[in-house]
């Protein structure tokens, strides 16, 4: 059939709205929904009648085939596309997953704070206007030792800040080693041009020394910047200059030090045998002026760039045009105050906050995890196979850490390796447990797929033809999720298959 022909034979808009199918689902959906979904169909379909595969359907088949994959294509129009997801990779601060998860206490105080009023800016007790940071300042200060605070809406806001702020029309000082490109393109030369200052590099990528710093200090100095290395690390024959370096040397020529600690953290994680980051209050006591730090990563709460150091230099931040356009929301204020809170006791910190429990949580308590979800699997498919008379076959009894069903479906427990993430901690590696996850007929890059597009999505890494699900970073209330997940993605792809 000719290509214009075939085109003809899909049916139009007009006429698929005049059917009392589509009738009925645009009288319990909006309208626009529904023709989203009717258009979206309808673009796939012209590009399958461009080739051979839909050269002789007919408008019948075309019109069949759409209205019975109309109402799939208007759920999906109607949900939200940002997700929960259930994070298998081990990774427990995942910038692409969302960063830290919340402690239940910050999500109840970001649900009482939006669902109505708050007192945000108000003194309750005086009647008066008052300042949005008052519900955090003392928390900080406390937990840092720090002179004085400010927190912004992130830590890539906290730095600019403080460049525009302390440094526009003047010069930083930076390791050459140090200009570090974080993320979503955050580059510390570009983050410095658009403030105003002006870069001024110093030393080699793997050494810079003290004397470094001192020969490039001039008049026109406003900084001292050490960047956290964030997701690297350079090894071999290195050398840089401590914050301590600097301090001494800022000192002795009266100018300020800055650090961007990156990821932060006010536990302890050194005592807790995980080695790799200095607490926010430990590189302060070094006497640095000013310390930048975000709240989503190893603090574990909401986004959020917190600022902390001497009185002298954070009072004009406070006062900056600037603090207001990156100020932080009430929601997000909201979890910050609940998070903090709980470091009150640490103790509490460490069974509450997520990220927190998570890194410090035994080997043992992980693998007995794992041993979990293949138990649940293994009851799940008892279930099923009681239910369906015509599928009589049970799982295979075999030891508690492994398991073949009839699913096709091989699952065992074995040791992997858990990354704190987040940028914070690149060469620390947390011992774990997964489930390594093969089938009998399918390919695990089609397993991996098929879990991704699950309900809750599944997200886990693909090595040696299997999948790796990391239990470090699964909570115990999902495994029935995804126990659930792994055999309906199975289920669906054999059934796929036999088609």
């Amino acid at each position: 059939m000719p290509a214009p022909d075939r085109f003809r034979q899909i049916p139009s808009v007009t006429s698929l709205l005049a059917r009392d199918d589509i009738r009925s689902l645009l009288a319990h959906h909006p309208r626009a929904v529904v023709l989203g979904a009717i258009r979206r169909l309808l673009d796939g379909y012209r590009g399958e009648a461009s080739g051979e595969e839909g050269s002789g359907r007919t408008r019948e088949e075309w019109t069949s085939r759409l209205i019975a994959a109309l109402p799939a294509e208007v759920s999906a129009g109607e949900e939200i596309s940002l997700r929960r997801v259930i994070n298998a990779t081990g990774i427990v601060v995942h910038t692409n997953l969302g960063r830290a998860p919340l402690p239940e206490e910050a999500i109840q105080a970001i649900s009482e704070t939006a669902s109505g009023y708050s007192n945000l800016e108000f003194d309750l007790a005086g009647g008066t206007r008052s300042r949005r940071l008052v519900h955090v300042e003392q928390m900080l200060l406390a937990l840092t030792g720090a002179e004085s605070v400010h927190v912004v809406n992130n830590n890539a806001a906290a730095v600019f800040l403080c460049l525009t702020g302390l440094a526009r029309g003047r010069e930083v000082i930076v390791s050459r080693g140090e200009l570090v490109e974080i993320g979503g393109s955050f580059r510390i030369p570009e983050i410095m041009a658009a403030s105003g200052a002006t870069l001024v590099e110093v030393g080699t990528t793997n050494r810079t020394r003290v004397a470094d710093y001192e020969r490039a200090i001039g008049p026109a100095t406003a900084l001292l910047l050490k960047v956290h290395p964030s997701n690297f690390r350079i090894t071999g024959f290195t050398e840089e200059a401590t914050i301590s370096d600097l301090v001494a040397l800022g000192g002795r020529l009266g100018v300020p030090v800055m650090e961007d600690l990156g990821s932060g953290a006010v536990f302890d994680f050194g005592q807790a045998g995980i080695p790799g980051t200095p607490t926010i209050k430990q590189v302060l006591a070094q006497g640095p002026g000013i310390v930048t730090v975000s709240g989503d990563k190893l603090l574990g709460g909401p986004q959020a760039g917190i600022i902390a150091g001497r009185k002298s230099l954070l009072e004009p931040l406070k006062k900056h045009p600037l603090s207001r356009a990156l100020r932080i929301d009430k929601l997000c204020l909201a979890a910050l105050a609940a998070t903090l809170r709980l470091y009150a006791d640490e103790r509490r910190a460490a069974a509450r906050v997520p990220v927190l429990a998570m890194m410090v949580e035994g080997e043992g308590v992980v693998r007995a995890r794992a041993r979990g979800l293949i138990a649940r699997v293994r009851r799940k498919q008892a279930l099923a196979a009681r239910r369906d008379t015509a599928s009589p076959e049970a799982p295979n009894h075999v030891p508690g850490d492994v398991l073949a069903g009839a699913e096709g479906l091989t699952m065992h427990v074995e040791r992997s390796f858990s990354s704190p993430g987040g940028g914070s901690m690149p060469e620390v590696e947390i011992p774990s447990a997964c489930v390594a996850v093969s089938h009998t007929r399918v390919r695990a890059e089609e397993l991996d797929a098929r879990l991704r597009k699950g309900n809750p999505p599944v997200v886990g890494r693909v090595a040696r033809g299997r999948i790796l699900l990391d239990m470090r970073t699964v909570r115990n209330e999902e495994l029935g999720e995804l126990a659930g997940a792994l055999l309906a993605a199975s289920r669906e792809l054999c059934h796929s298959g036999n088609d």
